[in-house]
């Protein structure tokens, strides 16, 4: 673990920098300050991935932050520091789920205008029954949909990340789009 003689690309006036590098000198009182930031807008991306499950969710808020203390001696200050934890978190989560999710058969079709879903449908309930709609969804489903929609990961990339081929991720995209075009159309 890195000392404070170490230099770091920060202005000292910096405050996000001078709480980094106290965290990385392990002061408590810097840990703390760290976590009581950044932890609710952790946990909400966990929670979008857990399905109902607050005790593992709680576990992995945890465990990102045990690797966020671990690997801060290697932010650079390139790009926010939101971002990089946001990665973490991410990566955490599909290393959890990843042992969980397993292939699903692909014998249909993958058409996308099946999916498709009207975005009036969409404007007419609030974002948290949008999020429930969403926790709803099946693991591997409810994986893929988090991590192209809102992390902006490709097919290729996500692949990767849970162990699936590219044409399985296609499929579990499409499927949870279905799914929650029915439950949407159920709404209305």
């Amino acid at each position: 673990m890195p000392v404070a003689s170490q230099e770091y690309n920060y202005s000292g006036h910096d405050e996000l920098g001078m709480l980094i590098k106290d965290c990385i000198n392990q002061s408590r009182l810097a840990q703390k300050r760290l976590y009581d930031k950044y932890a609710p807008a952790a946990y909400g991306v966990i929670r979008r991935y857990m399905n109902n499950n607050e005790t593992v969710a709680q576990e992995l808020l945890n465990d990102c932050f045990y690797k966020i203390f671990t690997k801060l001696h290697l932010y650079n200050f390139q790009g926010s520091f939101e971002g990089w934890i946001r990665r973490l978190v991410v990566n955490t989560v599909t290393d959890h789920l990843r042992k969980k999710i397993s292939e699903a058969p692909t014998n249909k079709e993958i058409q996308p205008e099946d999916a498709y879903i009207n975005s009036i449908s969409v404007e007419n309930i609030s974002h948290k029954e949008l999020l429930k709609l969403i926790e709803s969804l099946p693991d591997t489903q409810r994986v893929v949909f988090n991590l192209f929609v809102f992390e902006n990961y490709s097919h290729k990339e996500i692949s990767k990340l849970l162990n699936l081929n590219e044409n399985n991720c296609r499929w579990h995209l499409n499927d949870a789009r279905k799914r929650l075009k029915e439950k949407l159309n159920c709404l209305m």
